[in-house]
């Protein structure tokens, strides 16, 4: 991984015609690059804007409210629009959301894949003890549940827990690359061995999946990537009956919707020893790495950013509604110490205004 690369892209006609009608922005995160990205629109053209942070992976935004699963840490964001305009004090209005960094949560490297933030907390994918686990203060997690043919929660990664669904604001179906309960045993069959399980019955309810991710609930249905066939799947809550609504030339990871359209992540295929011999991969010639716009109602893509060096990995996507202008500061950041919000008011310390602290 090399996160100083240079990252190039191509934007489609339709995809910046669909980001100026939208009223929103996308934010994506590349554990490959190290970055979280965050494309908008100023009006005139499509921006993309890129933070540097160690492993992003899952991505959740409720609100106001963003968390973001690293390397060792889920760090939560709050945007604070009153301070966005004047970041730059040379370039009022150039951002119109600006999230902060506001706490964090120290897990250790669990892996922490998909998350989910709920008026209870912090819901989190534990993929390498597989299990769904809540963040506490007092501890690196939490365990709430495992799948039901992991005996141990233990940090060996056994089948591959990554995928998380929230329905009414509650975990209900998870994603596992294999049935498995041993160390790494999920990569022997990963081309066919992944499953959907439902958390409330406690068992699973498809198999023969192909490193299925991001499972989502959306107008009372649900939704897969079937990621290793380059497949969005529509899963009929009752019968379980798979449909493919569309397939892609990318390994794919990240979806979220906007009204009648899902966004898709895409990603090319790197290592090969973990992702060879998958069926995109004989389907296409050639796999690309970007976000796609699919229309639900037809299945058909409707525009297409694309990642054309310096990336070739995505893991989540989310829109961020109301949004057009986002931009987001890591730790490292000196405009972290510069900028105070409360309940009533937000304010900017800057040289120009700073009280000078009195030691008698």
């Amino acid at each position: 991984m090399n996160a100083n690369a240079t990252i190039q892209c191509s934007i489609s006609e339709s995809f910046a015609q669909w980001m100026n009608e939208s009223n929103g922005s996308i934010a994506l995160t590349t554990y490959q690059a190290g970055k979280v990205a965050l494309i908008g629109h100023d009006g005139k053209q499509v921006t993309l804007l890129m933070r540097q942070f160690e492993k992003p992976m899952g991505l959740a935004v409720n609100g106001a409210s963003m968390a973001l699963a690293t390397r060792n840490e889920v760090l939560l964001f709050a945007s604070a629009p009153q301070l966005a305009s004047q970041l730059f004090e040379d370039q009022p209005g150039r951002y119109d959301a600006l999230y902060l960094p506001r706490a964090a949560y120290f897990t250790g490297d669990i892996n922490v894949h998909d998350l989910a933030i709920t008026p209870e907390g912090l819901w989190v994918i534990n993929t390498r003890f597989c299990c769904l686990a809540k963040l506490s203060a007092h501890f690196s997690f939490e365990p709430h549940w495992k799948p039901p043919f992991i005996t141990d929660i233990a940090p060996e990664d056994r089948c591959h827990l990554n995928g998380l669904a929230m329905v009414d604001a509650q975990p209900r179906y998870v994603t596992c690359l294999g049935e498995t309960n041993a160390p790494g045993a999920w990569r022997t069959d990963k081309a066919t061995g992944g499953i959907l399980v439902d958390i409330q019955k406690n068992e699973i309810v498809l198999r023969g999946l192909s490193m299925p991710h991001s499972p989502r609930w959306y107008k009372n249905q649900l939704w897969v990537l079937n990621s290793g066939a380059g497949e969005l799947l529509a899963i009929h809550p009752k019968t379980y009956e798979s449909v493919v609504v569309a397939a892609l030339p990318g390994y794919l990871r990240g979806l979220c919707f906007v009204e009648h359209y899902a966004l898709l992540g895409l990603c090319q295929v790197r290592e090969k020893h973990l992702f060879g011999n998958l069926p995109v991969q004989t389907r296409w010639p050639g796999l690309q790495c970007g976000i796609a716009i699919i229309d639900l109602r037809t299945g058909q893509k409707m525009g297409f950013f694309e990642f054309t060096s310096g990336c070739q990995e995505l893991y989540d996507v989310q829109f961020l509604p109301g949004v057009k202008k986002p931009t987001i500061l890591n730790q490292s950041d000196p405009a972290t110490r510069q900028a105070f919000t409360a309940p009533e008011f937000s304010y900017w310390l800057r040289p120009g205004n700073e009280i000078k602290e009195a030691h008698p």
